[in-house]
């Protein structure tokens, strides 16, 4: 397709209806997927005993098991590129020429955190490289954005990376609900993971059901509120959808969403499963996509996207071209339904290994533990710091803050030699 296209340009002929038909229906999507978090988690437990809460309130009202605890020496940079640097390979990086990072993490409100992943990882220069935020929309902004560029440039490689840290602070009604990662997806033409199609309805409306201000670290939210959005905006588009491309749900294998909590994901499915004549199928890919979310907590953009790592290592039925429907919901807020097929090249077995290596290898921390490392970060007013870093033993780290500057670090994880960036 890529060659057909270079040639008909360069020959100067028009495009038929046909081939402009062909053009757009290219298959891409995601090629490659990896997701990375932190080396320490809390048990939910431990965490419901220490506010004086049931601990069924987390265990089975929220449905989160175990929470990230993200150290101050991972930022959304560190995490994305730790997540990126796993599967991709020199030629990738000479190759790819847009690199997107979806966060409401961000670092600076000037420069993109993409832009110091991009020099972390050695991705070529010839690329572009940015941040997009709307919420936890942002990675699915990325991707669509990734999308339009590779149908019309199918020798591309995009880099789409979903990082975030989710912070309610302690002691607080969403402190259950936090957790943080990033998962990582090179978006290709011919892609082996997931077949995007381009069928989509989205549905955005001016609403304050969370925001976090620019001189606040946590968030603010109107939960209740926020949880009927989701469900609303999750209805509207999926009606969209349907009367758009006149799909129905059996047409599904499975549906998954944006979980930054798995119960929240639910709500949103039991109102539509009945329609389906296969609800218990539906109800299954669901358990198999929260399986990772409820282990991890709340990743802001990239929850949608690790519920579709645990959905492919987990269910045990999708089979090859299987369609699935795709919900991501930002709070703000902006909803999107699209769907996509199953790729030839998943390998659940590897992913499943590769997955529950990363979180069993995870260190448990006491409540006491987390709150010290919660309340360790570089002030929102300046000032150098630097922080231990010999008990994070990931590729990427950061190191601390130079005359404002970040300081990022390479870890050689074979040698234990260590490779300082230099501030950019």
């Amino acid at each position: 397709m890529g060659r057909r296209f270079k040639l008909a340009f360069l020959s100067g002929k028009s495009w038929s209806h046909s081939f402009i038909k062909e053009f757009y229906s290219m298959s891409a999507g995601i090629d490659k997927i990896a997701f990375f978090t932190s080396p320490y988690f809390i048990d939910m437990t431990d965490l419901a005993n220490a506010r004086g809460e049931d601990p069924n309130k987390y265990l089975i009202g929220i449905g989160q098991q175990k929470q990230a605890v993200i150290p101050p020496t991972q930022d959304v940079v560190t995490l994305a590129a730790n997540a990126a640097s796993s599967i991709l390979t020199p030629a990738d990086k000479a190759s790819i020429d847009m690199v997107i990072l979806g966060t409401e993490s961000g670092i600076d409100n000037s420069k993109a955190a993409a832009i110091y992943v991009q020099s972390l990882l050695g991705i070529s220069k010839r690329a572009r490289s940015f941040e997009v935020k709307q919420a936890c929309y942002g990675g699915t902004a990325g991707i669509q954005m990734g999308m339009d560029h590779l149908r019309s440039h199918p020798t591309s490689k995009v880099l789409v990376i979903a990082s975030d840290i989710a912070r309610y602070g302690l002691n607080t009604p969403g402190e259950v609900t936090q957790g943080g990662g990033a998962v990582a997806m090179l978006l290709t033409a011919d892609p082996r993971i997931l077949v995007i199609e381009d069928k989509t309805a989205f549905h955005s409306d001016n609403i304050m059901d969370f925001w976090r201000p620019l001189y606040r670290r946590e968030a603010l939210v109107d939960g209740h509120y926020s949880n009927n959005v989701y469900v609303d905006f999750f209805n509207q588009t999926w009606r969209d959808y349907q009367n758009r491309y006149q799909l129905a749900i059996d047409d599904f294998n499975a549906l998954i969403f944006h979980l930054p909590y798995p119960k929240m994901g639910l709500k949103a499915l039991r109102s539509i499963v009945h329609e389906s004549h296969h609800p218990t199928q539906l109800m299954a890919a669901f358990d198999a996509a929260k399986t990772y979310n409820s282990q991890v907590g709340n990743l802001y953009t990239g929850s949608l996207y690790l519920s579709l790592l645990s959905l492919l290592a987990n269910d045990t039925m999708l089979k090859p071209h299987d369609r699935i429907g795709l919900f991501s919901y930002g709070s703000g807020a902006q909803g999107e339904f699209y769907s996509a097929r199953i790729g030839d090249g998943v390998k659940p077995d590897d992913l499943r290994q590769q997955l529950n290596s990363q979180l069993n290898n995870r260190r448990q921390l006491t409540i006491a533990e987390y709150e010290a490392l919660y309340e360790t970060s570089l002030p929102l007013d300046g000032g150098d710091r630097t922080f231990d870093t010999r008990t994070d033993h990931s590729p990427y780290i950061l190191k601390g803050r130079i005359d404002n500057r970040r300081q990022y670090e390479y870890q050689n994880g074979e040698t234990g030699s260590k490779k300082e960036q230099p501030a950019k």
